[in-house]
Parts: C-alpha cells; structure tokens; sequence
C-alpha cells in the first residue's frame, strides 16, 4: 500500500467532507425519491414544525370558494394549477406534457408583448415587461368547472444535431408552442411567448441569503477575467420595499425574495390573491374573477405566506456522491478546464442572518453565480424581464443534477425542457459559453463519460 503522509489525509478528507456537503450544514444525506423535500439538516427540531406547516399548504389542493376547508380556498377562477407540487414534482423539477397528456400542469407559457408607448416603456421598471391586454403575463390553461380556460397548449419540436471532433452526433430539440382554442379573443399580434418548466427548490434559501455584494464582486471578476464571459445582475422591482433590487429567483432571476416568488406563483398559478399582489389574474377582457365568488382578500393571508416561505426556505439540498471516483474527478477537471465554472460557480458563501439562523455563514457549492448571461440565440426567447434581454438567462443551479431521475422520473432539462439529458443541455449553451461549448465538442467518448458521471455526482 502506498504510504500517505498523515497531515495530507487529513486535510485531504476534510477537503472531501466540505465537498459533500453541498449546502454546509443544512446538507442532508436522504437519498432516493424524497431526496428534494427534507429539512434543513441543522434546522432545530421545534422549527422543524413550521417547516411541516409550510410543506402542507405547499403540497395540499386549494378550491374554489365558498369551502369549508376556508384556509386553502379561493382556487382560479383561472389557473394552471390547484397546488405547488403539481408543477414542482417532490419539490423537484417539471417537465414537458407527454404525448397524450390532456394539460401542461408543471410547464407554463410567459406572455408578454413590446413596451412601445412611454407609459409601457416607464411601467417597465415595475412590472419586468408588459402583458397582453386580454390573456395577462401567463397563460392560464385551466379554469372552474363550468368556465373556459384561456386556451390549450399544443406542442411540437425543431430538431437539429449537433457532432463531435470524433464524429458522435447528438439530436436535439427546441419546443414549438401554438396556443389553440382561445376562449376571450385574439391575442396581441405581436404577443411574446416563453414556455418555462418549473425548477427544482432545493437550497433556495441558501442562494436567497448570498449577499448582493458577492454578487456583484463575481460580475466584476468576469470582466476582469477577459474570456467574454461577463453576467450581471438582473434589477427588478421589489413589492414589499418599493424599490429596484438585485433579482434572484426564476429563469431570468426576474423576482427578488423567495416571499414574492411565491406570492406571484400564487396569483399567477393558483389564482390566488396576497397582501403583495392582491388584484385577481383576469384582465378587464374577463368577467370570471367579478362574477364568480372568492376566498376573501386576500386569499392567501400573511400566516400562510410565512409559512410557505419558511418551508421553501429550508428545503435541503443532498449530499454529492462518488467524489472518490476517478471518472468523477476527471470529469471535474474537464468541467473546469472547459471554461464551465466561470458562470457555473462551485463555491460561494451565505451572508449573517439573524432572522435564519439556519441559512447563515455557510460555505456552499451551488454551481451559479446568480447572474444573467448572454446564452445566445439558440437558446433565446426573445422576451425581456426587466433589464434582461431575450438572449439572458440567470446561470441555472447544478446541485441536485444526478438526482433528478430518482426524485422526478425524467431527466429533463434547461428553462424548457428542451434538453432530454445533460449532454444535450450542455450542447444547448452558446454565446458566452460557446468557447465551452466547442472545448466539449472536441471531448471522445472517455471525457465525455466522464463529464456526465462529475455532473451526475452533483
């Protein structure tokens, strides 16, 4: 046996034992398909029931009011959804509609249309970009028994391949969305659609309580660098301060707290009125929300939001596994190598939080830098939000990759589903991350092996 001085394995292992613990202390080492919806690890027991409390309005259906069950009613009257777990399966990730699947119900289609009056353009600073004056900011494919949805969502694909230096070719796939049967007239002739699945919630918390200054100081290192990779910030608006913040949260990191987060995906999934957004989804085109009976104002009270944000806020991310394979680590070296960590940061730090404990000063390896990147036009939406283009995409998290089968069924990928496994989400990266792109391209099937077993072992 090769003699290993003592100081170098120890440090060694400890080196390995931060590396496992992708969200420091609140790591957990739950495996298989309730990988996604553990506690914090090091979250105290008598917290651990708010957590509880929070999973259940999370998990449990709303209804339409007037109920008896008069917490969780209110449901619509037009909505894509009647519970946050429908759209993030086991806290986890969403997914296309399968052939002959009746709905879209963890997938959903932004709309929007060009700001081009001064009072649309000014409105922008508040509401990201501007919606279509009949079918809103999201389509809404379900509605109350007896009402009519917006309309349907029917679903196709554009293909093309990409190929190797060595000549392995890789089909892949771009959605095609046509929306058929509106129920409340045309669309705006220039309307703007962006499909997007829903992302895993995992360790959100943990991003929510890396600092703004962190963030901004990765930005001013990427341009520092000099290999054309330069993110930044998005700067939204934030509800409760009334002012422009740094955006966190969402495709485009279009929302700045996990509270807003949610309270949105309340109003614009569920239907469902809060203290921070506390108009009902129908535009004037639509009568449903004036006639139809609704589960008081607000619907969500601010006892449920808290909860639901505590909830969402410690939901633990687990523990990488394999670090001790050689594959793994050469497909380490080759991520590296390729340039992927310039955008795709292994490691940050969590800022002091009196008020989450939990969450505070931890050392954690998310794989992002929060920030927005030019990813291309292959990958674009052509659709806005806020100071993000159509081309922008927040640096999407990697902790949780190689759970994704086990925990959802699926290993779908990227803000809509495109990518049916990682190397195809790999191949999807252009504009700032074509270098990397085209570093992985000359890759043989050894390296690219390796490649997918290092982001499976996230």
């Amino acid at each position: 046996m090769k003699y290993i001085p003592f100081a170098f394995a120890v440090i060694a292992c400890s080196a390995n034992a931060s590396a496992i613990k992708s969200g420091g202390d609140t790591t957990t080492n739950k495996q298989g398909v309730n990988a996604f919806s553990q506690p914090a690890t090091n979250l105290p027991m008598i917290e651990r029931i708010d957590f509880s409390v929070g999973n259940s309005f999370f998990r449990n259906p709303w209804v339409s009011a007037p109920a008896s069950t008069d917490a969780r009613d209110g449901l619509g009257p037009l909505f894509n959804t009647n519970g946050c777990q429908n759209c993030h399966i086991k806290d986890g990730r969403g997914h296309l509609p399968k052939p002959g699947d009746d709905n879209a119900v963890s997938m959903l289609i932004r709309l929007s249309i060009p700001a081009m009056t001064d009072e649309q353009k000014k409105a922008l600073i508040m509401s990201g970009n501007i919606p279509d004056p009949v079918y809103g900011g999201q389509l809404q494919d379900f509605a109350l028994p007896g009402e009519k949805p917006e309309g349907q969502i029917a679903l196709s694909f554009e293909k093309h391949n990409e190929t190797f230096k060595d000549g392995y070719s890789v089909e892949l796939r771009k959605p095609v969305i046509t929306i058929e049967d509106l129920n409340y007239g045309d669309m705006h002739p220039q309307i703007e659609k962006s499909v997007r699945i829903a992302p895993p919630m995992i360790g959100l918390g943990l991003l929510e309580s890396v600092t703004e200054q962190t963030m901004k100081g990765i930005a001013e290192a990427q341009i520092k660098e000099g290999k054309g990779v330069s993110g930044r910030p998005n700067e939204v608006w934030d509800v409760l301060q009334e002012k422009t913040v740094v955006g966190r949260f969402g495709w485009k990191a279009g929302q700045p707290t996990l509270m807003q987060q949610n309270a949105a995906a309340f109003n614009g999934d569920l239907g469902l009125t809060s203290a921070l957004f506390p108009a009902e989804n129908c535009t004037s085109a639509q009568t449903l929300c004036e006639r139809l009976p609704n589960g008081g104002s607000p619907e969500v009270t601010e006892k449920v939001l808290n909860f639901v944000e505590f909830y969402s806020q410690h939901l633990a991310v687990p523990m990488r596994r394999n670090l001790d394979d050689p594959k793994v680590q050469l497909g380490e070296r080759l991520f590296t190598d390729a340039g992927c960590e310039s955008c795709h940061q292994s490691t940050l730090q969590t800022g002091e939080r009196t008020d989450r404990p939990a969450l505070s000063n931890q050392t954690i390896h998310p794989y992002t830098d929060l920030l927005l990147h030019d990813m291309g036009e292959g990958l674009a939406d052509n659709r806005g939000e806020f100071i993000a283009n159509g081309q922008e995409w927040r640096t999407a998290p990697l902790w949780g990759l190689g759970y994704t089968e086990e925990v959802n069924g699926h290993t779908e990928y990227l803000h809509d589903g495109r990518a049916r496994n990682l190397m195809e989400a790999v191949l999807w990266h252009g504009g700032e991350a074509e270098n990397s792109k085209q570093n992985v391209l000359g890759f043989d099937k050894t390296q690219r092996e390796a490649l997918i077993a290092f982001l499976n072992s996230l």
